[in-house]
């Protein structure tokens, strides 16, 4: 990971690797916002029904004990992996998780920081950080707390946390190395991410890299895996470590991929043997020095 490598310029937008990105950064924050307000409102993360963010929770990674210690609601099946078990968390410690959703991550993370340490989920759908709050409330978690901003412009003093999480989230954001740049200003000397999120081992189908809907359904904002650990180290983060790597399509299955995925293939007539591989969910550490 600490090779020197030339690449483009993130504020290019970029989208894996080569296509330009379906619409302009804000146009593409504002639908992330509505689809994820919308998932809000009525939990079905998938289109798949009752049911299907709890089978997309095992899917990734996550464990019966852990989804039986969120509140009711925090699973919204939105997830790529199970980054908290990495982390390591220590009592006392204050975390910050990007894109916090319905607070899943930030309760397993408060249990573990215990009743002195502190969690702050940040998100940029009003309709997340409302239903968060609710779920906080409804678990009695007093040390998590939920801010709504975007992950470019982190609403936290520099230095100010321990460690830093993600989950399937950072592939949302067109300026992915501004969000990398924002982790290792709030981040303690010493701090440390542990993040899930998807990247590209090879091309993506122009058409599918190119449509706004399979973007914020979180397929085609991913960049290539080296493009993307090159923002990671350019941030100032080190000591990269790959925790996970799997077929995402493959592990969450094409029943229970976002219903804007699977519409868009069938009506393109794209196959899922077409990218088969090329899409990973991959969860790994870094730390700042």
């Amino acid at each position: 990971m600490t090779e020197n490598r030339e690449t483009s310029r993130d504020d290019a937008f970029c989208c894996g690797g080569a296509a330009q990105l379906p619409g302009s950064p804000d146009q593409i924050v504002e639908r992330v916002r509505e689809r994820y307000g919308r998932i809000a409102e009525s939990g079905d993360s998938c289109g798949c029904g009752a049911g299907g963010e709890h089978e997309v929770a095992e899917r990734v990674g996550y464990d019966a004990a852990q989804l039986d210690a969120v509140p009711e609601g925090a699973n919204l099946g939105l997830g790529c992996g199970a980054p908290i078990r990495h982390l390591r968390l220590q009592a006392d410690e204050v975390v910050l998780d990007l894109g916090s959703g319905g607070g899943m991550d930030a309760f397993l993370a408060s249990s573990l920081v215990g009743p002195k340490g502190r969690v702050i989920g940040v998100d940029v759908t009003p309709e997340m950080i409302e239903r968060a709050r609710e779920n906080a409330l409804r678990g009695n978690h007093v040390n998590v707390e939920f801010r709504l901003g975007r992950l470019e412009e982190l609403p936290l003093d520099d230095g100010s946390v321990d460690a830093v999480t993600s989950n399937c989230v950072i592939n949302l954001v067109p300026d992915k190395g501004r969000v990398f740049a924002e982790v290792a200003r709030v981040l303690r000397p010493g701090g440390r991410i542990v993040i899930s999120d998807i990247v590209l081992d090879g091309e993506l189908p122009e058409a599918l890299s190119k449509d706004l809907l399979a973007y914020v359904g979180c397929v085609a904002g991913a960049r290539q895996r080296d493009d993307y650990f090159d923002l990671v180290e350019k941030a100032g983060l080190r000591e990269v470590l790959i925790f996970d790597d799997k077929d995402y399509l493959a592990a969450v299955g094409e029943e229970l991929l976002p219903e804007e995925v699977r519409s868009f293939m069938k009506r393109n007539e794209i196959g899922f043997d077409e990218i088969a591989g090329r899409v990973r969910s991959i969860t790994f550490g870094a730390t700042r020095p």
